[in-house]
């Protein structure tokens, strides 16, 4: 455990941890190793049941027990921020609710989706959980899920808040971190959730990214994180340059099959995703095998 302020500790490389499944099943017993692994290899932060997580196809009862299980293996070593959102506002309080009661560090709240919400309509749906809770809140501003955006307006209203401390930018437009930290100020957490422009958006500011890339490779993101944080963007590119086919191939097809096939590659969990996702083409596997061989993670 440590005493550093959870806003001070959302910081470098999170990972947004795919949920594996065996026979239709949450397969606990896969998900607590993998998060162990994740530990062991570096990862600053996790991330359970948001997009990456294939939160929409979980049960309510799912939901909660992947949150209680990562924050009892993580065990306090790195913080756990919880996947919470939903375009119902009452239902985003409930399960935010329930990860603070099971000892999340902090809340990851995705903006409202296919129903879009006005700009009134968001603050007043984070207000809602900021509200119902007394733990740190990371807006999740994805328009190419969502379909909304959350202007940087609206973010700087929310920021007065006591519980909202940041975001997860996944706009891919690393201009936004510039902006973001004019209205905000630099101790509004900015993390990346875009891992291909990450190293852009570190370069302007941000504090780390909530990753994709790093279920597949956890050391390697970790160590672009840790330089981008010291200012070594020098080092930071030559990983970039190992991690970028990754960065690519992993969305080839849809977020997660493509990750989940890589992490039955690397011997970590079957590839098995619900529907309406499907495991990945042979097209995109070849992609994969390749980017994974190019990271260094396998010889062939």
């Amino acid at each position: 455990m440590t005493s550093t302020p959870i806003s001070q500790r959302l910081r470098g490389s999170l990972t947004a941890l795919v949920t594996p499944f065996r026979d239709g099943a949450f397969d606990e017993h896969a998900f607590r190793a993998f998060v162990a692994w994740q530990i062991e290899n570096g990862t600053h932060g996790l991330v359970p049941v948001g997009t990456t997580g294939e939160s929409p196809t979980l049960s309510h009862a799912e939901h909660d027990r992947v949150v209680e299980a990562c924050i009892d293996e993580a065990a306090g070593k790195v913080p756990v921020v919880a996947g919470a959102g939903s375009n119902s506002t009452a239902e985003a309080v409930e399960r935010s609710v329930h990860a603070e009661k099971a000892g999340a560090d902090a809340l990851l709240i995705v903006t409202p989706y296919y129903n879009k919400p006005t700009q009134e309509g968001l603050y007043q749906h984070f207000k809602a959980v900021n509200d119902a809770v007394g733990i740190p809140i990371l807006i999740y501003n994805i328009p190419g899920r969502s379909v909304i955006d959350m202007t940087v307006d609206t973010m700087a209203r929310l920021y007065e808040l006591p519980n909202i401390v940041g975001v997860k930018d996944a706009t891919a437009n690393v201009a936004r971190a510039s902006l973001q930290r004019q209205a905000m100020g630099e101790d509004f957490i900015q993390l990346s959730g875009e891992d291909a422009t990450a190293l852009g958006f570190m370069a302007h500011g941000g504090h780390g990214a909530i990753s994709v890339t790093s279920n597949v490779a956890p050391r390697l993101c970790a160590d672009f994180q840790e330089a981008c944080l010291a200012g070594d963007f020098r080092t930071a590119l030559a990983l970039q340059d190992r991690l970028m086919p990754l960065h690519t191939h992993l969305f080839a097809e849809t977020n997660p099959s493509p990750t989940k096939y890589a992490l039955a590659r690397l011997g970590l969990m079957g590839d098995e995703v619900r529907l309406p996702m499907v495991p990945v083409g042979e097209g995109t596997r070849a992609l994969v095998d390749g980017a994974l061989r190019h990271a260094g993670l396998t010889n062939g």
